[in-house]
């Protein structure tokens, strides 16, 4: 039980019950795993043991520690999920259903794919505890990623900076996005990654050197205005994230004032301003070199002084000045707001009140908003009650409610985004998305109370023109029910069929809507 230990002794002040928890889904998992092992002939409990240990460390509770022990009993030992429940309850069945779901999500790596893959993977991890499981996975695969065969390395690796990373950047969690990007780095662009480590030695003494200097003259300086409640420290720019800043760049490194930089952590934010201060009063700053993350955050939340100074010496270097909240928000972003200790709202704030801070108008949001649910039959032939907003959220693929019923991620799934995954979110945050998968596993993006034949059309015209039939979920269904989140939709075409006017009863898209109208009007011409 040496594992259960090490995962015990992260946790804080566990409770006899938090323990036993742990303990016994512990034992359930090493059970369940029992025979099997992972590519580097470890046995396969090390993994799942990996994982809780990673979420203890971030102070999850003990029902999502649970979670993460058992988070590949389903899909990899066969377990039935109402055994899960029956052993653990629903809460934590949640979490282990939400995380093999988002393991089943395929990768391809055109930009439609990866857009389409971070938005399901957000709106399907309707809770953020979700997410936060399936990084912690996903950062222990990529650190025993040299024993993966190398035929596979690549679109793992890719797939970690494209999905996994992103996601860790918008939720804020810097010292998780940090260590996937580099991990994956050295694996997707093998060439790049060597020659950026070799740039960062070439400099890394000399940047030290001045970064040290100037932390000596802070120290001092700070403690002669009164400044004694602070600390500071270094911090090393990510070779992936500086491999990105040379690509803007043009290559120059010189260019790049960023590679380390002087991090001060003091009390208030009243003491920030007054750092700045006396750092611009000590080193002229860099002119249009200021910025001022703790009036105006990133939109993941993140928050920090930012200047560039002159070092007096040739040299330039960057100084972030921050408050204890801050920082700790910086290296683990939602995840510092998660509730460890009871239910999600019961008490302080809750894991997702600062993200609805950021968004415009989000205090005003009426109650009840109706929700336009089309009245066409549903996959059991019945006809749908007209639905509020909150009910359409709550139905389909979220069969359990998450504690609290953190809705913000879905609303984040529905924002613009650019390649980089960082822009700042839309007030319009009341429409809603399903995703259905084809069978070979694409994701096509749909409005609610889409049908087979917005789906058809989503794909191709010609499939949209001659849809005979639909199989979803390998069933047979009619062209005019509602598709829900995480429907695998398999379009069955005849050169004979043609569409009806009927369709456009069903039809929710504007681009199916065109088509079908095209198609009938040219049919009435002849």
């Amino acid at each position: 039980m040496e594992e259960v230990k090490q995962i015990l002794e992260k946790m804080s002040a566990p409770s006899k019950e938090e323990m036993a928890l742990v303990e016994k889904a512990y034992a359930f998992a090493k059970k369940a795993h029992e025979g099997q092992t992972r590519y580097s002939g470890e046995p396969y409990i090390v993994h799942p043991v990996e994982t809780a240990r990673e979420l203890a460390r971030f102070g999850m509770s003990a029902k999502v520690i649970a979670a993460g022990l058992l988070h590949d009993t389903i899909e990899d030992a066969g377990v039935a999920p109402q055994e899960i429940e029956k052993e653990f309850g629903k809460e934590v069945l949640f979490l282990v259903e939400g995380v093999t779901k988002l393991g089943r999500f395929k990768y391809h790596g055109a930009e439609r794919h990866r857009e389409s893959m971070r938005k399901l993977l957000v709106a399907t991890g309707q809770d953020a505890r979700v997410l936060i499981i399936k990084l912690m996975d996903r950062l222990h695969n990529m650190r025993t990623l040299s024993y993966v065969p190398e035929a596979k390395r690549r679109r793992i690796a890719l797939e970690t900076l494209d999905i996994y990373a992103a996601i860790a950047h918008r939720l804020g969690i810097g010292v998780v996005r940090k260590e996937l990007e580099d991990l994956a780095f050295q694996y997707a662009y093998p060439d790049d990654y060597a020659k950026t480590k070799a740039l960062v030695k070439d400099r890394e003494k000399e940047v030290m050197e001045r970064l040290e200097k100037l932390q000596r003259i802070l120290q001092k300086e700070l403690a002669k205005n009164g400044i004694v409640k602070f600390h500071t420290d270094h911090r090393v720019k990510g070779f992936y994230s500086l491999w990105q800043k040379l690509e803007r760049k043009g290559g120059d490194i010189g260019k790049i004032y960023d590679i380390a930089a002087l991090r001060v952590i003091v009390p208030t934010v009243e003491d920030c301003y007054r750092v700045l201060g006396i750092v611009h009063n000590l080193w002229q700053p860099l002119p249009n070199k200021i910025k001022d993350y703790i009036a105006f955050p990133k939109p993941n939340g993140y928050q920090s002084l930012h200047t560039t100074v002159f070092s007096g010496d040739g040299g330039i270097v960057e100084v972030q000045i921050r408050t204890e909240a801050m920082h700790r928000e910086a290296m683990y972003g939602i995840a510092a707001h998660v509730m460890y200790k009871g239910e999600a709202g019961s008490e302080g704030r809750s894991s997702f009140d600062w993200i609805k801070s950021l968004i415009p108008g989000f205090s005003r949001r009426p109650k009840e908003v109706p929700a336009k649910v089309p009245q066409s039959k549903n996959k059991s032939g019945k006809e749908p009650q007209p639905k509020t907003l909150h009910e359409t959220r709550a139905s389909g693929r979220h069969r359990y409610g998450a504690p609290g019923g953190p809705d913000w991620l879905a609303n984040l799934s529905e924002q613009e985004t650019d390649p980089d995954f960082d822009t700042t979110m839309r007030t319009d945050i009341f429409s809603h998305r399903v995703f259905v998968f084809t069978p070979t596993g694409d994701v096509v993006d749909l409005p609610v109370g889409a049908s087979p034949i917005d789906f058809a059309y989503a794909i191709h015209s010609d499939i949209g023109d001659h849809t005979f039939g639909a199989k979803i979920n390998g069933k047979l269904m009619p062209l005019d029910c509602i598709l829900e989140n995480g429907d695998i939709v398999e379009i069955q075409t005849k050169k004979t069929a043609h569409p009806s006017a009927k369709w456009l009863d069903s039809a929710k898209t504007t681009l199916a809507r065109r088509h079908i109208r095209l198609t009938l009007e040219k049919t009435a011409k002849k």
